[in-house]
C-alpha cells in the first residue's frame, strides 16, 4: 500500500486508536475524514490540521450512517481507504439485570453491523479509486474470548471472519484486519495491566500496511495465537478472566522484551 496521498475515513477518530491512526496518517501526508460522536473533540481535531475533515456521526444510528454515506458520495468521491475503528465494550455478565437489550443492541450495531453496512455502502466508491483498502479492527478476544464480554467477543469474532471472507471476494480493494491486545484507551480504563499504547499499535500496523500483510497480529496477540494453536486450554485459562488475573502478563513478558 502507498502510505501517502490517500483520502482516509476513520471512525472513532477522536480518541484512542482512532486518534493515533489519524495523527500517524497526517504525518504521512494524507487527508483524513474523522468520524465520531463527540462534537467538541471533532472541532478540536479539525482545528489541529487543515487536512482533517470532521463529520459528526453515531454509526449505530441508521439515519446518521446514511448521512455519512451521502456526504462521502457527494463530497469525497476520491475516498480510497476506510478504517472501521469505532467500538464499544460493556464488561457485563448476562445474569446482570442492568445488561439489557439496549446495551446488547448497541454493541452489535457499533462493532459489527455498522462496519459491514458502511463497507457495503462505500464499496462502489472504493472500487473506483486506486490504492484502495478496507481496514477492520477486531481484537485478540476474537481468537480467545474472556468471560465477562460475551457480546463484544462475539462481535469481534464476527468482524474477524467477515474480514477474511471479504478478502476472498475482493480483488481491487485490499482488506486488512488489525488484531490488537488490550490497548490503553478510555474503553479499557481500569481494566487489567500490561496494555500497549495506541501509538505502538499504529506503528506495528503501518509496517504491515505498507507491506500488504493483511492480517495484522499486534504485540502479544502473536504469542496468544501460537499458544491457542498448540495448547488451547492454556490460552483459555490466560484470557478468560484477563481483566483481573496477571498470569498472561507474566507469560507474555518475554515477547514484550523482544518487541521493544
Amino acid at each position: 500500500m502507498k502510505l501517502s496521498g490517500n483520502k482516509i475515513l476513520i471512525t472513532g477518530a477522536t480518541s484512542g486508536i482512532g486518534k493515533a491512526l489519524t495523527e500517524k496518517f497526517l504525518q504521512l501526508d494524507n487527508h483524513i475524514i474523522a468520524v465520531g460522536r463527540n462534537e467538541i473533540r471533532l472541532e478540536e481535531l479539525s482545528r489541529f490540521d487543515y487536512r482533517i475533515t470532521a463529520f459528526k456521526c453515531n454509526i449505530s444510528s441508521q439515519s446518521e450512517l446514511d448521512q455519512l454515506v451521502d456526504f462521502i458520495k457527494r463530497e469525497h468521491k476520491d475516498l480510497n481507504v476506510l478504517i472501521n475503528n469505532a467500538g464499544i465494550q460493556y464488561n457485563c455478565n448476562f445474569l446482570d439485570e442492568t445488561y439489557g437489550l439496549q446495551k446488547i443492541e448497541n454493541e452489535i450495531n457499533t462493532n459489527l453491523t455498522a462496519p459491514i453496512k458502511l463497507i457495503s455502502s462505500l464499496l462502489p466508491v472504493l472500487q473506483d479509486n486506486s490504492n484502495s483498502a478496507i481496514v477492520n479492527i477486531s481484537s485478540g478476544l476474537a481468537i480467545v474470548p474472556k468471560a465477562n464480554s460475551a457480546v463484544y467477543c462475539g462481535t469481534k469474532a464476527g468482524i474477524h471472519i467477515f474480514s477474511k471472507s471479504l478478502r476472498y471476494q475482493l480483488d481491487k480493494v485490499k482488506v486488512f484486519e488489525i488484531i490488537p491486545p488490550m490497548v490503553d484507551t478510555e474503553m479499557t480504563k481500569g481494566r487489567g495491566k500490561g496494555k500497549i499504547s495506541p501509538e505502538r499499535l499504529v506503528e506495528e500496523f503501518i509496517k504491515a500496511f505498507k507491506n500488504n500483510r493483511y492480517e495484522v497480529n499486534i504485540h502479544k496477540v502473536k504469542l496468544l495465537r501460537i499458544i491457542n494453536r498448540i495448547i488451547p486450554k492454556l490460552a483459555d485459562r490466560l484470557i478468560v478472566h484477563a481483566d483481573t488475573k496477571q498470569e498472561a502478563d507474566k507469560l507474555f513478558n518475554g515477547l514484550s522484551e523482544k518487541d521493544k
